[in-house]
Protein backbone atom coordinates (compact mmCIF):
# COMPACT_ATOMS: atom_id res chain seq x y z
CA UNK A 1 0.00 0.00 0.00
CA UNK A 2 2.83 2.36 0.93
CA UNK A 3 4.61 1.93 -2.70
CA UNK A 4 1.60 1.79 -4.66
CA UNK A 5 0.52 5.50 -4.98
CA UNK A 6 4.39 6.67 -5.39
CA UNK A 7 4.36 4.03 -8.05
CA UNK A 8 1.58 4.92 -10.03
CA UNK A 9 2.44 8.62 -9.91
CA UNK A 10 6.34 7.45 -10.98
CA UNK A 11 4.40 5.69 -13.83
CA UNK A 12 2.26 8.49 -14.82
CA UNK A 13 4.21 11.02 -14.89
CA UNK A 14 7.78 9.39 -16.31
CA UNK A 15 6.87 6.48 -18.44
CA UNK A 16 2.77 7.31 -19.61
CA UNK A 17 3.55 10.41 -21.46
CA UNK A 18 6.40 8.54 -23.44
CA UNK A 19 4.86 5.41 -24.20
CA UNK A 20 3.08 6.54 -27.67
CA UNK A 21 5.94 7.93 -29.16
CA UNK A 22 8.03 4.93 -28.04
CA UNK A 23 6.05 2.59 -29.41
CA UNK A 24 5.65 4.62 -32.59
CA UNK A 25 9.52 4.96 -32.61
CA UNK A 26 10.12 0.85 -32.30
CA UNK A 27 7.05 -0.10 -34.97
CA UNK A 28 9.18 1.50 -37.79
CA UNK A 29 11.66 -1.63 -37.58
CA UNK A 30 9.37 -3.66 -36.80
CA UNK A 31 6.86 -2.99 -39.29
CA UNK A 32 9.99 -2.64 -42.17
CA UNK A 33 11.10 -6.41 -41.00
CA UNK A 34 7.67 -8.05 -41.38
CA UNK A 35 6.99 -6.09 -44.54
CA UNK A 36 10.62 -7.43 -45.76
CA UNK A 37 8.97 -10.83 -44.86
CA UNK A 38 6.11 -10.17 -47.07
CA UNK A 39 7.88 -8.74 -49.92
CA UNK A 40 10.64 -11.89 -49.38
CA UNK A 41 8.13 -14.61 -49.94
CA UNK A 42 6.31 -12.72 -53.01
CA UNK A 43 9.42 -12.76 -54.57
CA UNK A 44 10.37 -16.08 -54.32
CA UNK A 45 6.66 -17.38 -54.88
CA UNK A 46 7.12 -15.28 -58.05
CA UNK A 47 10.17 -16.88 -59.26
CA UNK A 48 8.84 -20.37 -59.02
CA UNK A 49 5.75 -19.09 -60.94
CA UNK A 50 8.28 -17.88 -63.53
CA UNK A 51 10.61 -20.42 -63.49
CA UNK A 52 7.39 -23.08 -64.45
CA UNK A 53 5.93 -21.01 -66.87
CA UNK A 54 9.16 -21.42 -69.05
CA UNK A 55 9.88 -24.83 -68.14
CA UNK A 56 6.06 -26.40 -67.69
CA UNK A 57 8.18 -29.14 -65.70
CA UNK A 58 5.42 -30.49 -62.42
CA UNK A 59 8.64 -32.24 -61.15
CA UNK A 60 10.94 -29.24 -60.89
CA UNK A 61 7.52 -27.04 -59.66
CA UNK A 62 7.58 -30.06 -57.01
CA UNK A 63 11.59 -29.38 -56.46
CA UNK A 64 10.90 -25.68 -56.44
CA UNK A 65 7.94 -25.72 -53.21
CA UNK A 66 10.20 -27.93 -51.44
CA UNK A 67 12.44 -25.63 -51.65
CA UNK A 68 10.30 -22.92 -50.57
CA UNK A 69 9.88 -24.84 -47.25
CA UNK A 70 13.25 -23.99 -46.50
CA UNK A 71 13.15 -20.56 -46.76
CA UNK A 72 12.55 -19.82 -42.79
CA UNK A 73 15.39 -21.44 -42.31
CA UNK A 74 17.39 -20.05 -44.85
CA UNK A 75 19.54 -17.78 -43.17
CA UNK A 76 20.88 -15.57 -45.99
CA UNK A 77 17.96 -15.16 -47.64
CA UNK A 78 16.12 -14.37 -44.08
CA UNK A 79 19.13 -11.91 -43.61
CA UNK A 80 17.59 -8.67 -45.32
CA UNK A 81 14.57 -9.08 -42.98
CA UNK A 82 16.88 -9.34 -40.00
CA UNK A 83 18.78 -6.60 -40.61
CA UNK A 84 15.71 -4.29 -40.58
CA UNK A 85 14.64 -4.95 -36.98
CA UNK A 86 18.37 -4.15 -36.09
CA UNK A 87 17.73 -1.05 -36.06
CA UNK A 88 16.43 -1.49 -32.59
CA UNK A 89 19.77 -1.76 -31.57
CA UNK A 90 20.10 1.99 -31.56
CA UNK A 91 16.69 2.91 -30.71
CA UNK A 92 16.85 0.55 -27.64
CA UNK A 93 19.95 1.68 -26.78
CA UNK A 94 18.11 5.13 -25.83
CA UNK A 95 15.52 3.81 -23.87
CA UNK A 96 17.93 1.95 -21.85
CA UNK A 97 19.47 4.93 -20.91
CA UNK A 98 15.96 6.99 -20.41
CA UNK A 99 13.92 3.91 -18.49
CA UNK A 100 16.62 1.62 -17.74
CA UNK A 101 15.19 -1.04 -20.44
CA UNK A 102 17.33 -3.95 -20.53
CA UNK A 103 17.60 -7.41 -22.58
CA UNK A 104 18.10 -5.51 -26.10
CA UNK A 105 19.32 -8.21 -27.42
CA UNK A 106 16.92 -10.83 -26.13
CA UNK A 107 13.84 -8.16 -28.12
CA UNK A 108 15.54 -8.32 -31.14
CA UNK A 109 16.35 -11.55 -31.14
CA UNK A 110 12.47 -12.39 -30.10
CA UNK A 111 11.81 -10.25 -32.66
CA UNK A 112 13.29 -11.88 -35.25
CA UNK A 113 11.99 -14.95 -34.04
CA UNK A 114 8.62 -13.83 -34.98
CA UNK A 115 10.23 -12.65 -38.05
CA UNK A 116 10.87 -16.68 -39.05
CA UNK A 117 7.70 -17.85 -37.41
CA UNK A 118 5.71 -15.77 -39.73
CA UNK A 119 7.56 -16.97 -42.66
CA UNK A 120 7.09 -20.71 -41.39
CA UNK A 121 3.18 -20.26 -41.45
CA UNK A 122 3.27 -18.40 -44.67
CA UNK A 123 5.38 -21.31 -46.58
CA UNK A 124 3.59 -24.01 -44.73
CA UNK A 125 0.04 -22.19 -45.42
CA UNK A 126 1.08 -21.77 -49.16
CA UNK A 127 2.17 -25.79 -49.41
CA UNK A 128 -1.05 -26.93 -47.67
CA UNK A 129 -3.53 -24.84 -50.04
CA UNK A 130 -1.45 -25.68 -53.47
CA UNK A 131 -0.73 -29.34 -52.80
CA UNK A 132 -4.36 -30.28 -53.69
CA UNK A 133 -3.71 -28.63 -56.92
CA UNK A 134 -0.58 -30.32 -58.70
CA UNK A 135 -2.47 -32.74 -59.88
CA UNK A 136 -4.61 -30.10 -61.62
CA UNK A 137 -3.76 -29.40 -65.95
CA UNK A 138 -0.46 -28.04 -65.88
CA UNK A 139 -2.09 -25.02 -68.03
CA UNK A 140 -3.89 -23.42 -65.32
CA UNK A 141 -0.95 -24.29 -62.26
CA UNK A 142 0.73 -20.76 -62.71
CA UNK A 143 -3.16 -19.12 -62.41
CA UNK A 144 -3.35 -21.25 -59.49
CA UNK A 145 0.21 -20.72 -57.55
CA UNK A 146 -0.58 -17.02 -58.01
CA UNK A 147 -3.92 -17.51 -56.72
CA UNK A 148 -2.61 -19.45 -53.11
CA UNK A 149 -0.08 -16.68 -52.99
CA UNK A 150 -2.41 -13.99 -53.03
CA UNK A 151 -4.44 -15.84 -50.55
CA UNK A 152 -1.57 -16.69 -47.97
CA UNK A 153 -0.38 -12.81 -48.29
CA UNK A 154 -4.03 -11.79 -47.82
Amino acid sequence: ASVSEPAQKCCTENIQPFLTSILEELMGPVSSGFTEVRSLFDKEVNEIIQDFQKTNDMTRLKENVDQLMTLPFNSVKMEPCYLKVNLLQELLQDLKNRFKVYHIDFVIQRTQNFMQELMENAVYTFEQLFSPSRQADSAKVATTIEKVKLRVLK
